[in-house]
């Protein structure tokens, strides 16, 4: 008995390192990309506007693809989204790394990592666990996942760092090509085999009435309205942070260094929200996360800059970085079960990850045009009180059909 109970441990923790090596070593590559806006706008000689609509892209198309590849996930299993993912993953850093041009160069960074992240982040990863686990063990398994995955965006940006500085930029890309490469096996650990989950937990059994139920639910339109301030907000600062502070001055070591806090504070945070999340209000922790952020670059841009305010800056926009993504999922799960989950959570990542366009495109755009990133910071900060006041009304109870007690996992 207390054998089976500790290889039962064993295995649940192979499932969440799993997860959260695939989720870091993806999460990880794009994090730092706004380490090579310089690096690669200089060698290359092309405008600001390039590199930011090559990211812009990837960001949409991510959250385009992500509803798709939830439902082959959802149909066929995620470890074949995962494998695929990470594969493809690779082939365009390789593409970005050799571009000579700037078409080239956004097929590679905008379209082929774009769809892979939609097979390797968290839509993929958290949809296998959210499977994987039972309600009562779920907010742990996505905390632990995500906090591993933290860990490796953490170690990615001081490594991303000294590769561009010891082997130019093109070569780090070739190193983070191949890291991808090697996470392509861990798939085979998130076989979540969802055809064989006898339980009902969407209206009726099949996969287009449980998005048409989602689309009717007033609560699913909210959480995607409120996702969009988010993925406004990081990737504005993820693309533009760097540059923003190199031209005020600060060295590339505080870049860097704001990015590893970020990364650092984030496997903090992310484990504590999937872990809160799974004894109070998520809608209301959410609410908590968007005021936070708002106040925080609120502050930030009216104090002077120091390294000393960018630091705390950094690390409380870690804590509060990634943390909506397990909360948002959870929400998800609770309300319309987990038959569906990465088709449905496809949908709200939409709506982030159209923020995301905007965040990197309309920050490159505005540079360009007035040399200043004043309004995006003015936008982010408005964005973020209205985000929070959007989730205050979200019905988060499980749908009429669950009192039934159809669901056996929900």
């Amino acid at each position: 008995m207390v054998r089976a109970a500790e290889d039962a441990w064993r295995q649940r923790w192979l499932l969440v390192a799993a997860g959260g090596v695939v989720m870091g070593a993806a999460l990880g590559v794009r994090n730092v990309q706004g380490l090579f806006l310089l690096p690669v706008t200089l060698d290359r000689g092309w405008p600001r506007e390039t590199f930011g609509l090559a990211l812009a892209l990837q960001n949409l198309l991510w959250g385009v693809a992500q509803p798709f590849t939830g439902m082959i996930a959802d149909r066929y299993g995620s470890a074949r989204v995962i494998f695929a993912g990470a594969l493809l993953y690779a082939f365009g850093l390789a593409v970005m790394a050799h571009a000579q041009s700037v078409g080239v160069y956004t097929l590679g960074v905008g379209v082929l990592i774009g769809i892979a992240l939609s097979g390797t982040a968290f839509g993929a990863v958290y949809g296998a666990l959210s499977r994987l686990f039972l309600a009562d063990q779920r907010g742990w398994a996505l905390g632990v996942a995500g906090t591993i995955g933290g860990l490796g965006q953490f170690w990615m940006v001081p490594l991303a760092q000294a590769m561009i500085g010891s082997i130019g930029w093109a070569s780090a890309i070739g190193v983070m090509a191949a890291l991808m490469l090697a996470t392509a096996p861990l798939a085979a650990w998130l076989r979540d085999r969802p055809a064989a989950n006898p339980a009902r937990d969407c209206a009726g059994d099949t996969m287009r009435a449980a998005v048409k139920e989602a689309l009717a639910h007033r609560g699913f339109w909210l959480l995607n309205l409120g996702f969009f301030s988010c993925g406004f907000q990081l990737a504005f600062i993820g693309a533009h942070l760097p540059a923003w502070l190199l031209d005020r001055g600060m060295s590339a070591r505080d870049a860097s260094m704001a990015l590893a806090i970020i990364a650092l504070a984030n496997t903090a945070g992310t484990f504590l929200c999937g872990y809160a999340g799974g004894f109070l209000r998520r809608k209301y922790l959410l609410c908590g996360i968007y005021f936070t952020r708002a106040a925080a670059m609120a502050l930030f841009i009216t104090v002077p800059l120091t390294p000393a305010s960018l630091y705390v800056f950094a690390f409380v926009m870690g804590l509060t970085w990634l943390g909506t993504v397990p909360l948002t999922n959870g929400i998800v799960s609770q309300v319309f079960g987990v038959r569906y989950i990465a088709t449905l959570f496809g949908f709200v990542f939409f709506g982030h990850q159209i923020g995301s366009f905007f965040g990197v495109w309309l920050g490159s755009v505005v540079f360009d045009a007035t040399h200043s990133y004043a309004w995006l910071w003015y936008g982010s900060i408005v964005l973020g009180v209205l985000s929070g006041l959007l989730h205050l009304p979200i019905d988060d109870r499980r749908v009429a059909r669950f009192n039934a007690g159809a669901a056996l996992s929900a």
